[in-house]
């Protein structure tokens, strides 16, 4: 079963961002640059906190990773968002 995570984070060096923002890519949408939606099996949950500790500095750095839920529609509905909009949500449909 998935289910939905808000993942936000603050990293005081450049080069640590740039590593956190490339691992988060890989789990989920952006929503702002530090802000991202994910969409997670349990396993690729604990796999994706396991990889934020890898590239950050604990002591320096941080990283909330948000439960959002099972249902998508509502935690996407959850979020109010004041000025620009979200990004469309990714259909999951892939052309070759």
């Amino acid at each position: 079963m998935r289910r939905c995570y808000l993942v936000c984070y603050d990293i005081r060096h450049p080069k640590r961002l740039r590593r956190v923002h490339k691992v988060m890519k890989g789990y989920g949408e952006a929503w702002q640059y530090s802000v991202f939606f994910c969409l997670l099996k349990d396993i690729d949950r604990v796999r994706l906190q396991s990889d934020l500790e890898e590239q950050m500095n604990l002591k320096e750095d941080q990283a909330m990773i948000l439960d959002m839920g099972a249902d998508e529609k509502k935690a996407r509905e959850a979020a109010t968002v004041l000025g620009q909009s979200l990004p469309a949500a990714d259909s999951g449909v892939v052309v070759v």
